[in-house]
C-alpha cells in the first residue's frame, strides 16, 4: 500500500499545523492512500552534533537514541511521501523540526540515501509573517536529499493564531486540498498497482466462398 507520513514539528499536538496536515490527509485517504502523523514537536530533540557516528555505524540510525528521531526517520524511509509541518517561530521553523531535519540529512546521506526520489511537501502555519522563509527552509532539506517536491496552487501555508484558526483561512485550506490532490495523483502515477492491459486482438473475418 502507498504510504504518506507527516512529521509535525509543532509543540501543540492538535494545533494549527496539525489541522493543516489533516486537510491534506483527507484528500489522500479519499484516494486509498495510507497516512500516518508523527508528532515530534513536544519532544526535547537533540540537535545534530556532526559527530558522524551515522557514517561510521551505517545502521540507518542517529547515535542519540533518547528521543523520537530514529523511529520518525524509519517511518520516513518506509513511506512513499513525506510531509514536514511547522509553525513559524521567530521567522523560521520550530527548533524541534530543525533538529529533526539536520539529523535526518546526515543519516540519509551516509546510509545510501533512502529518501532519494521520495515525494516531499512542506506545510507551514503562521500567525502573520515568516511562512515563506519556513517553507523554503524545509524545501532545502528535500532538495539536498534528492527528493521530489509536490506543488500546490500557492505556497503551502495557513494563517491563524488561536487553535483551529487556520481552518478559517479559505485560501490556505484550498491550497492544502490542492496539495493533497496533487500528491495523490502523483503517487498513483508512480505506484500504480493496476495490471497492464492486454492488447485486444481483432478476430480475422473468414473469407466467404
Amino acid at each position: 500500500m502507498v504510504k504518506v507520513v507527516a512529521i509535525n514539528g509543532s509543540p501543540h499536538k492538535n494545533g494549527n499545523t496539525s489541522s493543516l496536515i489533516k486537510v491534506v490527509f483527507k484528500e489522500l485517504e479519499a484516494e486509498g492512500i495510507s497516512t500516518k502523523l508523527i508528532h515530534i514537536g513536544n519532544e526535547v530533540l537533540t540537535g545534530c552534533m556532526a559527530c558522524f557516528s551515522c557514517k561510521k555505524n551505517a545502521d540507518m540510525k542517529c547515535k542519540y537514541k533518547n528521543d523520537g528521531f530514529n523511529s520518525a526517520f524509519k517511518a520516513c524511509v518506509e513511506a512513499n511521501a513525506i510531509i514536514l509541518g511547522s509553525p513559524v517561530y521567530v521567522g523560521g521553523m520550530s527548533a524541534q523540526l530543525k533538529a529533526f531535519i539536520d539529523r535526518a540529512c546526515l543519516v540519509n546521506k551516509f546510509n545510501g540515501e533512502p529518501l532519494k526520489r521520495k515525494l516531499g511537501a512542506a506545510i507551514v502555519a503562521a500567525r502573520r509573517n515568516g511562512a515563506l522563509e519556513t517553507f523554503n527552509g524545509i524545501n532545502n532539506f528535500f532538495t539536498i536529499s534528492q527528493m521530489i517536491i509536490v506543488g500546490s496552487s500557492y505556497w503551502n501555508q495557513g494563517v491563524g493564531k488561536e487553535k483551529g484558526e487556520v481552518l478559517q483561512d479559505e485560501e490556505g485550506i484550498k491550497t492544502m486540498v490542492t496539495l493533497g490532490n496533487n500528491m495523490a495523483w502523483l503517487l498513483n502515477q508512480l505506484h500504480s498497482e493496476l495490471p497492464a492491459k492486454k492488447p485486444v486482438l481483432k478476430k480475422k473475418k473468414k473469407k466467404q466462398g
